[in-house]
């Protein structure tokens, strides 16, 4: 008997050490979920209700709330649509004077400053290549040889950006434009070329638009673009989004008009800036409520499920929802014409959303142009 509880005794003791030398799988962290915002919170702006499936009214400023459902707008059900020509190319890090290239190592991203809350370090990014694609929609409607408006967006190519043009210009409702859908260099985030090109609060990214960009579309394309600001819109979601907002705000002899869709207005710039130390917070908490009033026609849109503090940095500037009430109230407090669109039953640069309101919104932003 004593043998066998010997035995039996080893063997546990071996199963133990055999069950403590086994590395356990790493649980895999439960997804980030976003709370949903109700519109008529106190301190959020006051919001018009539309029917559900209404738009807001594409010649109305203001504030106003979308109901949960979200069909994609008769424009982009065209037949044939896209109806005109689609001319891509490519662009590589090895040709840009202004954006050579960089990555942020994979599955890394950085640490806030002890000394500062809203700054992030971060030690893995680093020199790196890239080659985006570029796609300019040339409407059968445009006239060879003439000057055109255009508009410029964000991680393209926007098939959906196509349609709702073709749509909008059958319509009348926006003048016969081109529209030019730039790739971002790769990544996202702080450390990252799309974070780097988005996200900077300068005049850089238009800039490089200007002298890298159109003059390939173009010749590529064979159009004349327009060198008048009001002909000139830009777009974007997400960092696209304020990216849209920042070309336009250095340069407003440049654009006069933006479309976002969950523009990060929040604390994402990298590097740290001292100028503006809270990135693209600084519009509605410094720039905005401080500077003249700019000739900038904008509209923009947030889901109730938008983003809620994304990553490491605790520093309260990282909500999209408030970031992009506090846009609105600014705003208006100015006098600037704006359309703020929140969307029920929404997420982040929710694609159900988009389809819904883009022809729309276009319409707005173009409102005071010749058709």
């Amino acid at each position: 008997m004593r043998n066998v509880l010997n035995t039996v005794l080893l063997l546990g003791l071996a199963a133990g050490s055999v069950l403590a030398q086994t590395p356990v799988a790493p649980q895999p962290a439960a997804p980030r979920v976003s709370p949903t915002r109700d519109a008529h919170t106190p301190g959020y702006v006051d919001a018009k209700d539309m029917p559900d499936g209404a738009n807001a009214p594409a010649d109305a400023d203001g504030n106003f709330i979308l109901g949960p459902t979200h069909n994609a707008a008769p424009e982009l059900a065209v037949p044939g649509s896209p109806l005109g020509t689609i001319i891509e190319f490519t662009m590589s890090s090895t040709d840009s004077k202004m954006y050579p290239g960089i990555a942020r190592d994979p599955h890394t991203f950085g640490t806030p400053d002890p000394g500062n809350p809203a700054k992030l370090i971060v030690t893995t990014s680093h020199p790196a290549p890239y080659i985006r694609r570029v796609a300019v929609y040339v409407p059968k409607e445009y006239v060879p040889g003439t000057v055109a408006p255009f508009i410029v967006g964000a991680d393209g190519p926007d098939r959906l950006l196509f349609n709702a043009i073709d749509g909008d210009i059958a319509e009348h409702k926006i003048p016969v434009m081109i529209a030019i859908s730039i790739g971002n260099g790769s990544g996202d985030a702080q450390g990252s070329e799309r974070g780097l090109e988005y996200d900077t609060m300068s005049g850089k990214y238009a800039e490089w638009v200007e002298s890298e960009v159109l003059p390939l579309v173009e010749s590529k394309a064979q159009v004349k673009l327009t060198k008048d600001p009001d002909g000139r819109a830009t777009m974007g979601g997400s960092s696209g989004g304020s990216c849209a907002l920042i070309m336009a705000w250095y340069h407003p002899e440049l654009y006069h008009r933006v479309l976002t869709y969950s523009g990060t207005y929040v604390n994402q710039q990298w590097p740290w800036n001292p100028e503006t130390p809270h990135g693209a917070w600084e519009f509605h908490e410094h720039l905005i409520p401080e500077s003249a009033p700019k000739p900038i026609r904008l509209w923009m849109e947030v889901g109730d499920r938008d983003i809620f503090n994304p990553n490491t940095l605790n520093d309260g500037f990282h909500d999209w929802v408030v970031a992009n009430e506090r846009m609105a109230a600014v705003l208006a407090a100015k006098g600037y014409h704006y359309q703020f669109v929140f969307a029920r039953n929404a997420g982040h640069v929710d694609h159900d959303v988009k389809g819904q309101t883009l022809p729309d919104a276009l319409e707005y932003v173009w409102q005071g142009y010749p058709r």
